[in-house]
């Protein structure tokens, strides 16, 4: 992270963010090239969109604010600017024919990191840091980078829906269970948690994290690990999926969970396929047999309609972030496990694995309370409409990033997934997505009083 004024550790973000380029670079590079026109994914862009639109973003928030610098292609500035959101508006019908060349895509790429590199050499030497719509350099520049760590996970999971055959296939380890998961509960006290970031806190963070306050939560009892595969199949073979009373709650878009699980025909989660009388588990480059320890990824209507079943419900935001990061003497950690920063003994993250890991792999990441993998392996819904904390304000560069999505259908999301980035680890850190999507890497578990 770039958290201070010091020229050194600004000169990082270099080397930063040639690291996450990198990552980025190396997904489309699973793409085999005569598939880059597809759309895994039918409610989003085809992957041709995204080789422009992180190079876009970077120059189109840099550029002029901040380095002085001319647009040398207006056209691919704006056709590159921004994506959609998943469900939202319709489903796009762009043809392959109406977007640019592969090459002409990657020399804009290749145009943009030559000047912005140049420029922000020179730039990030200079003192004092400069500012830019009453904003630090350092918090643009954090914006640039983890804006292309989110992508490096959206990237993944829409590939993750591209068949195999158009995928270059990568060495994947799967890892199984050595010991059953044993369901158990976790009672959490009554107490305070706090939410956000303070405004005068060095650390960075999006205008949805600002401002930080106190919120008083009773007493709960939360599922110490994610609900399994195991535990949604018996959710399946207990006719879950077919039982309209388990789907009854909110609309999205005039649309209830029922209608929408119906019209779909969804019957199981997205990563899962059936094949005879097994049930597979779709790896980034495989079929594998159904993993029953690891967490089910589903959509928030297919979590709520489970918790529903198990007679319990989905936390709120303030139950999650207190089982998380509050201790039984009433401090709060800045990670479930303590102080110490992410590492690959405390969880599933940063893109150490394509795929999930048992739910019960990683006690070393164990919250003081004893709640397990509350960071990585899969990001956790929330009952919480994504909305703003009181004293919201919008980033002036980038206004619609949070405030777009305060319409009652979008919720929150803790935690991380394996493909989360550590610096977006942070407590106050919150994700959202429509609750009719089922592709994300998102599990949850349950709390109930």
């Amino acid at each position: 992270m770039l958290a201070t004024h010091d020229a050194a550790i600004r000169h990082d973000f270099l080397n930063q963010i040639a690291n996450a380029r990198r990552r980025t670079d190396d997904l489309f590079a699973l793409v085999k090239e005569e598939s880059l026109y597809e759309r895994p994914i039918a409610e989003r862009h085809r992957i041709i969109f995204y080789i422009g639109h992180l190079e876009a973003f970077d120059w189109n928030l840099l550029s002029h604010r901040v380095l002085g610098c001319k647009s040398f292609h207006p056209e691919f500035d704006r056709l590159f600017a921004f994506g959609i959101d998943p469900v939202g508006g319709g489903l796009p019908n762009d043809q392959p024919a109406e977007w640019p060349s592969i090459a002409a895509a990657r020399e804009y790429v290749r145009e943009i990191r030559t000047i912005l590199d140049d420029r922000l050499s020179d730039t990030l030497a200079q003192r004092p840091v400069a500012w830019a719509d009453g904003h630090s350099l350092d918090t643009l520049l954090n914006v640039a980078l983890e804006h292309r760590h989110m992508h490096a996970e959206t990237l993944a999971y829409m590939l993750h829906q591209l068949p195999l055959d158009r995928k270059v296939r990568q060495a994947e380890s799967v890892i199984a269970s050595s010991s059953p998961v044993l369901p158990q509960s976790i009672e959490i006290p009554a107490g305070a948690v706090t939410l956000g970031l303070r405004r005068d806190s060095d650390v960075f963070g999006w205008d949805n994290e600002f401002e930080a306050r106190t919120v008083d939560v009773p007493g709960f009892s939360i599922d110490r690990y994610q609900v399994t595969n195991g535990q949604c199949l018996e959710f399946i073979e207990a006719g879950g999926y077919e039982t309209p009373a388990f789907w009854n709650g909110s609309n999205e878009g005039g649309q209830s969970d029922w209608d929408w699980r119906s019209s779909r025909g969804i019957s199981h989660p997205a990563f899962w396929r059936r094949e005879g009388h097994e049930w597979l588990y779709r790896t980034m480059f495989d079929d594998v047999p159904l993993s029953l320890d690891w967490p089910v990824y589903v959509s928030q209507a297919e979590a709520k309609a489970y918790a529903r079943w198990a007679g319990k419900r989905l936390p709120t935001e303030a139950e999650w972030q207190r089982a998380a990061y509050c201790t039984p003497q009433e401090a709060e950690r800045s990670y479930p496990w303590g102080e110490e920063l992410p590492d690959s003994s405390r969880g599933n993250f940063d893109f150490a694995r394509w795929s999930p890991v048992p739910v019960h792999a990683f006690p070393q990441g164990q919250s003081a309370f004893g709640v397990d993998g509350m960071l990585g392996n899969g990001w956790e819904w929330t009952s919480t409409e994504f909305g703003p904390f009181p004293g919201f304000e919008p980033f002036s560069f980038y206004r619609g990033y949070s405030a777009d999505f305060f319409d009652g259908q979008h919720f929150v999301m803790k935690g991380g997934s394996s493909r989360t980035a550590a610096c977006m680890l942070r407590r106050s850190f919150r994700n959202w997505f429509q609750a009719h999507y089922q592709y994300i890497y998102t599990g949850f578990r349950c709390v109930s009083r």
